[in-house]
């Protein structure tokens, strides 16, 4: 099962985390943010992905940023159209597009995006368009029409590991896990020795 930790800031707390070596790092470049970057990020290793994460962008700012700060993964967080990801997609990055889910989730729309995007993301729908550090009702993935591969985020703790590896157990296509505010000692700051616990359990599936 793969890693991807979101919402770096800090070139020493980048570092650390490297170490760790998570299978895609994300830098969120979504100005109303509290994990916002602004200035240049590190390299990483090439095991790493780094991952540009987009909420209603220009498509010139997604271009631009990837060339500078080298992007290997694009996710778009916002109300993006199939032939805007597929523009994004034809510049020879990962797409993955996130969706916000609640109480209930339309997964008719998700047709639409089929051909256009790598992977799907399902994340919690609330004030923010990510990072709320609240968890949807899982449940609701059993009604996934499709065999994409997703990344599943929004809420996900060392506490969710129990509920966490009985979903991975199913037939879903569940790619990666994706985690943030809950891993954080403060925003954009992450807990590396608790992040390095839930990768040493998600390795043991």
């Amino acid at each position: 099962m793969r890693l991807k930790v979101c919402g770096m800031r800090s070139p020493e707390n980048i570092a650390a985390l490297e170490i760790l070596e998570p299978d895609y790092m994300g830098f969120i470049f979504w100005a109303p943010s509290k994990r916002y970057v602004s200035t240049a990020t590190p390299p990483l290793k090439d095991s790493i992905k780094k991952t540009g994460v987009f909420v209603e962008a220009s498509l010139d700012y997604i271009q631009s940023t990837m060339e500078e700060h080298d992007l290997k993964a694009i996710q778009l967080h916002g109300q993006e159209t199939p032939a805007y990801c597929q523009i994004v997609s034809s510049w020879g990055v990962e797409v993955i597009k996130a969706f916000s889910v609640k109480d209930t989730f339309d997964f008719s729309q998700l047709q639409a995006y089929e051909e256009v995007c790598d992977y799907f993301l399902f994340d919690t729908k609330g004030k923010l368009p990510g990072g709320n550090g609240t968890q949807f009702d899982w449940r609701l993935l059993q009604e996934y029409p499709s065999q994409k591969p997703f990344f599943l985020s929004g809420g996900i703790g060392l506490e969710e590991l129990p509920q966490l590896k009985a979903l991975i157990k199913t037939k879903l296509p569940i790619y990666a896990i994706d985690v943030n505010s809950k891993f954080e000692t403060a925003p954009g700051l992450k807990n590396t020795e608790a992040i390095k616990q839930l990768k040493d359990a998600l390795n043991e599936l």
